[in-house]
């Protein structure tokens, strides 16, 4: 039997009120859950970019892209293995200031973290880090004791090492 493996979704989709219901849906009615899901502006004008992240297997993850591309809105999506990949996440941290001045400790996370302070006020600091999901969970787990004050974290981005051609495929359907 085939093992559920991680895999991240690239849409390349019309901006359209109503789609991120009806994607959801078609995760929400397999009984798929959603790990990350972020949308944002591509490289091509007019056209979103939304990045999934989800775990299942290779076949239903080939069901679910011949799904997806149903929708009237998507253009083109792919699914790609973790080694097909380079991503990141995002996190932000407001801690007390005085922790900043105080402990010496705090310094030495930051640093050794390649976390950046954000701003710095009397009451709190932001620090903001980017990286792998295990790097920022780490960087939570060594934070957590001096107390959190927020936490936020993005969704996964990503980018192929291969070239997309989704600009040579919109060429051809515009010509």
């Amino acid at each position: 039997m085939e093992e559920n493996k991680t895999y991240t979704i690239s849409i390349y989709t019309e901006n359209n009120i109503g789609l991120l219901n009806r994607i959801s849906a078609i995760f929400q009615r397999r009984h798929i859950n959603i790990e990350c899901i972020n949308t944002s502006v591509s490289e091509i004008e007019n056209i979103s970019k939304w990045t999934i992240v989800v775990q299942l297997t290779e076949e239903r993850m080939k069901k679910i892209i011949g799904q997806i591309e149903k929708q009237v809105e998507v253009i083109k999506a792919f699914y790609h293995k973790e080694e097909e990949i380079i991503y990141q996440e995002s996190c932000l941290f407001k801690i007390k200031s005085e922790l900043l001045f105080e402990e010496r400790q705090i310094q030495n996370i930051i640093k050794d973290s390649n976390a950046n302070i954000v701003t710095v006020n009397k009451e709190f600091f932001v620090l903001e880090r980017s990286g792998r999901a295990e790097e920022i969970t780490l960087l939570y787990r060594e934070l957590k004791p001096f107390g959190i004050m927020q936490f936020t974290r993005s969704s996964r981005i990503a980018v192929t090492k291969d070239e997309m051609k989704i600009r040579k495929m919109l060429d051809a359907i515009s010509n």
